[in-house]
This record gives C-alpha cells, structure tokens and sequence, in this order.
C-alpha cells in the first residue's frame, strides 16, 4: 500500500485528529469529582486505560482546553480533593454521557444538565452515575504534565479502592460484554457499537481470563 507520512510539529489539532482517529475504538470514563463550592462535576473523557491489576489502577488523560487555554475542572478537583468516581459508559446512557461533555459555567451540574441521576458512593465523596452498569471509586495517586499550553495533555491515574457492577452482568467472576452492551468513542463525533464480537484463542501459557 502507499503510505503517507506527516510531521509532528505542526498545529496540535493536527495530531489530535491523528490519535482520535488512529486509537480505535476507545473507552469512555464518565468522571465524576467535587467542585470546590461542593457542587457536582460530571465529564467524559476518551482517553482512558486500566494500568495495573495489583494495586488496581486505572488513568485518564484530560487535555488543557483548546478553548481557553485552561486547565479543566476535572483535574483541578482531584488534585484538590483526592477522590473520583469512573462510571463507564453503555448504549442506554450514551446520549446523557454526550450531554455531559457540554462546558457548563462553573459550579453548575452536569447530573442536572445530562438527566443522569447522582448516587451515593461507598468511600469516596464524588458521586456514581446510578444508570452506569460498572462504577470504580478511586483515590487519587499520580499527575503528569505534558505542557500548559491548549492541546497540552496530562496523566492522572487513580486506585480503584470499590467496584460496582450491576447484578445482570456478573457471571462466573466475569462481566458478561453482550449484557454490558459497552460503546466507544470514534474520531469527530463518531461513537463505535460493540456488537459484533469474534472469539481468537490466546497464545500465551498463563491466562487470567480463562
């Protein structure tokens, strides 16, 4: 095939349309923290991973705003508080999680905004999304800064210290992915449907999921 090459040093919308639409499909976290007026802070955020199983970590990458040039509300608040609340993301919800990526003023809530309802956590103070099927507290453990400039982006990571998984799903100590019924972000405004799923045999001796 020919291939076509690109230089990175060119205006960052350039990459990020490269990565939105090279890293496919991606995980949705819906994040929840608390303002420091004590108001509800509800956003998505399509850079995310697990990272470690022992402790449990999970990260999520928030870009400075292209709009503004200012850091989000999302990662002033953990920094500040040292809590948040992953809520993933599946079809039944994806219009309400889309309503949550709105850039409200300050302080107001994105519960209230999207339609989406705010429960109680066990641990952490943050609310979970009540119609989200899996939900992670988390305490706060690492920040890393790429730059302060729009575009520029960071690594926050989290220790999922309490995992909510509706009842439905849970069989066998798995999470069933049919019932889950899981969707992803694409590039623009494209959102990925996992329904088709193929089953290949992994090659490795030692296998967790077996």
């Amino acid at each position: 095939m020919k291939m076509l090459s690109f230089d990175t040093n060119g205006p960052f919308q350039d990459n990020y349309k490269f990565l939105i639409g090279s890293i496919l499909p991606r995980p949705i976290a819906v994040v929840s923290t608390v303002n420091k007026d004590g108001t509800n802070n509800v956003a998505p955020f399509s850079f995310f991973t697990g990272i470690s199983a022992s402790p449990m970590i999970v990260a999520f990458c928030p870009l400075i705003r292209s709009s503004t040039g200012k850091e989000k509300d999302t990662p002033l608040n953990i920094k500040e508080q040292g809590e948040f609340v992953v809520s993933f993301v599946s079809e039944e919800i994806v219009d309400k999680v889309n309503d949550c990526s709105t850039e409200l003023p300050y302080g107001e809530d994105e519960f209230t905004h999207s339609g989406l309802t705010p429960l109680d956590s066990d641990i952490v103070k943050p609310k979970r999304v009540a119609e989200s099927k899996i939900q992670f507290e988390c305490k706060f453990r690492d920040f890393l800064s790429y730059g302060d400039g729009p575009g520029a982006g960071q690594i926050i990571t989290g220790e999922v210290v309490k995992i909510h998984v509706a009842e439905e799903l849970y069989e066998s100590g798995r999470i069933n992915t049919e019932k889950f019924n899981p969707i992803g972000r694409g590039a623009g405004n494209d959102w990925i449907k996992c329904t088709d799923l193929i089953q290949l045999e992994r090659k490795m001796k030692a296998q967790i999921q077996k």
